[in-house]
């Protein structure tokens, strides 16, 4: 439905409540509000269902089964160790939906082990498609004799020399267990004799010194490593019998973070969180069926975790993260078609300088990974640190690459005389260890390196240019929705803007200001919309005033993109935004608080989610403000973490040309019936089917389309162009 047919379906007014008047619905209510966690977990489900859609590829199915995997290690990892430690500490306080951290923990075990059991019956699948395709995925015991024998040879001059058996007994106390490492538990004993010896054996694969799953020979048969070493136990252990071999693994508590205001170093502070986080509590305890009760319970003792509510079976290969590797093998056939980030159509013209080419077209809109994160973001830092007219670059970083071509392209600009300042965010979970890194080879080379404010993360994208033009000194930005992080840039969707606008400048000025000193005086922005003093605030206001233009006859309508909807009190108002006759679209990734479609409260607002062959990370924010609409694009999600207790950004987007293709993204997303779930007011989620005459097309593919059309489009206009100039001379 295209935004004309929107606002037609909407012109006439409020839908009448079926059930009960708006007065009647107490906002305050738990039974307004879905579960954080089990929205997030319903999103999971989303993500195992693209796995198991035989539209898919099927290498990229086996890359959806690895991403529920590693989500749900994260998961564990942050969400149920923050629960946990709510428990821990005596907190009964319910949950804005009514649940106390005990309760949601329970819940969440029930909804994970279900996603394990589907997880499980779908890897039988698709190993035995694989098969056809000629790529077997096999136990040693299957192996021939000459497949057996590469294997132990490998094992031996490989892998042999990396392992060191850990014995458990009175000198030999409890090893300690990293966190996420897969483990073997060896029980032995000598020839003749009834007593029994437990070792802990790690399996080399997650510090990457190892593969995952080994290759035998030369054709495309893979087993997994720790059956290659379950096999070879007679070398750990000559002349003791094998009892039995099991398979465990451990998943610790990530929010490990000390209190900012007693650290006098908050770079020593991170450090010392990582070195927390190392020996922190056990989550979750993953074990193979066959491990028997006795071992479980030694185990659970010994790691100090409820075997009934901690203890998770797991059927088949342990770890799915590191399925990814079968999803990365070179069988294109059996994957996407190729995708090319195309070029962007305004940044191909005659002029190689990108300022002056900003600087003519006022602002620019960039679609990743549709359009190419190289020859735009990172083209405009690397021209920054090579023009000689630039004077000053300014940037926060929350993630980066490993091997990052901006770290260098900072270090240039610093070594060319730049001044340059670069807020790096320490606290960017699970990247921590990297940014601190990061942020001392930046000062080694002279970068002035800050952390930004106490309390508060900076996840703002953003990178600010001073340029001294022939007219005067100019400032030239970058604001986006995801990192500045390569990688990322060629596998989640994204927006960026580019803009001289003179106004967003001296806001973007004073922002830094506020990040490098961490002085909260008040602060003059007449454009952007930072958190956490303001954007908050701002969208409470949009979203009322939509309520009053709807009473007052105009036609009101609501567009939020966002990956999270978590916020009460965003929730609550677009409850009353509802109630009052405005149409609300809310394109949600995963956690969504809010139920749509409850005749009275919320029969005006729908909720879909967008899964599929990128992960959806971009945000947009609509308002029609009675025909005066506006757009904005923003780092901040929809969650009372990002809008009140971060450094967030979110920009307007007010040239028409610019809005043009965000209402064009919002539409294709919005009419999308490949890869779109629509929300039910209980929370969950049914998949969208194009019906007869409709397009069948995901959304990824029309914006993958539209980004190569508007690139032959300018290719034409500027061949055209050279020949006019042609004839001309």
């Amino acid at each position: 439905m295209s935004l004309d047919e929107q606002k037609n379906s909407i012109a006439s007014g409020p839908a009448p409540a079926k059930q009960q008047s708006p007065a009647a619905f107490d906002l305050k209510s738990s039974e307004w509000f879905l579960n954080r966690e089990l929205t997030w977990l319903e999103f999971n489900r989303r993500v195992l269902h693209e796995a198991q859609d035989s539209r898919n590829p099927l290498l990229e199915r086996f890359f959806f089964l690895s991403v529920v995997g590693s989500n749900l290690d994260e998961f564990f990892m942050k969400r149920i160790g923050g629960l946990k430690q709510l428990v821990g500490a005596g907190v009964k306080k319910l949950s804005v939906d009514g649940r106390t951290p005990l309760e949601q923990i329970n819940e969440c075990n029930v909804v994970v082990r279900d996603i394990l059991k589907q997880s499980r019956m779908l890897k039988v699948e698709l190993k035995t498609l694989l098969l056809e395709e000629g790529i077997v995925i096999s136990s040693y015991d299957q192996l021939t004799k000459a497949q057996k024998t590469f294997a132990n040879t490998f094992f031996f001059d490989n892998v042999y020399p990396l392992l060191t058996p850990q014995g458990m007994d009175p000198a030999h106390p409890f090893p300690f267990i990293s966190n996420l490492s897969l483990n073997l538990l060896a029980k032995v004993s000598y020839p003749d004799d009834e007593h029994t010896y437990l070792n802990r054996i790690k399996v080399p694969v997650d510090s990457g010194i190892s593969s995952r799953f080994i290759k035998i020979g030369q054709e495309d048969l893979y087993v997994p490593l720790e059956d290659i070493i379950a096999n070879n136990l007679d070398l750990l252990f000559p002349g003791m019998v094998i009892e039995s071999c099991d398979f465990f693994r451990v998943t610790r508590n990530a929010i490990t973070e000390r209190d900012q205001e007693q650290a006098n170093d908050l770079l020593s502070m991170i450090e010392s969180a990582l070195r927390d986080r190392k020996f922190a509590e056990i989550v979750r305890l993953e074990v193979n069926p066959e491990m028997s009760p006795a071992l479980r319970g030694m185990l659970a003792a010994e790691l100090n975790i409820n075997e009934e509510e901690d203890l998770f079976e797991v059927e088949g290969i342990m770890a799915k993260r590191h399925l990814m590797q079968i999803a990365q093998l070179d069988r294109q056939e059996l994957r996407f078609g190729l995708h090319q980030p195309v070029d962007h159509p305004e940044l191909i013209g005659e002029d190689p300088n990108i300022f002056h080419i900003i600087k003519e077209k006022g602002s620019i809109l960039l679609q990743h990974p549709y359009e190419s994160f190289d020859s735009s973001v990172e083209r405009f830092i690397k021209e920054a640190s090579t023009d000689p007219k630039v004077l000053a670059v300014k940037m926060t970083l929350y993630r980066t690459a490993k091997q990052s071509r901006v770290i260098q392209y900072l270090i240039d600009a610093a070594q060319n005389g730049k001044q340059v300042a670069v807020v790096v965010e320490l606290k960017a979970r699970f990247d921590e260890s990297a940014n601190i890194r990061w942020a001392r080879f930046l000062e080694e080379v002279g970068i002035h390196v800050t952390y930004g404010v106490v309390d508060l993360k900076t996840h703002s994208k953003v990178v600010f240019v001073v340029r001294r033009d022939f007219d005067g000194l100019h400032r030239y930005a970058h604001i986006g929705t995801g990192n500045y992080h390569a990688g990322t840039a060629r596998g989640y969707s994204d927006l960026g803007m580019f803009t001289c606008d003179s106004v967003i400048g001296s806001d973007l000025t004073e922002l830094f200001n506020y990040l490098t000193t961490g002085y909260t005086v008040t602060r003059n922005y007449k454009k952007l919309l930072p958190c956490p003093y303001i954007l908050k605030k701002k969208l409470l206001e949009k979203i009322s005033r939509e309520g009053k233009l709807q009473a007052g006859g105009e036609q009101g309508l609501i567009q939020l993109k966002t990956n999270a909807l978590e916020d009460k009190d965003i929730t609550r108002a677009l409850y009353k935004a509802s109630q009052a006759g405005v149409h609300v679209d809310l394109i949600v990734r995963d956690s969504c608080r809010l139920r749509p479609g409850i005749p009275g409260l919320s029969d005006n607002v729908r909720v879909i989610s967008i899964v599929g062959r990128f992960l959806e990370h971009s945000r947009i924010f609509y308002f029609r403000n009675g025909g005066n609409e506006e757009y904005f694009i923003s780092s901040a999600d929809l969650m009372k973490r990002n809008l009140e207790s971060r450094v967030e950004v979110c920009a307007p987007v007010e040239s028409p040309r610019l809005q043009a293709l965000l209402r064009e993204m919002l539409d294709i997303q919005l009419n999308d019936r490949h890869s779109s779930w629509q929300m039910q007011s209980d929370g969950s989620y049914v998949k969208l089917k194009a019906q007869k005459g409709e397009d069948t097309r995901s959304a990824f593919e029309h914006l993958i389309k539209n980004a190569e059309k508007r690139l032959k489009t300018a290719n034409r206009t500027v061949v055209k162009k050279a020949k006019r100039e042609f004839r001309k001379n």
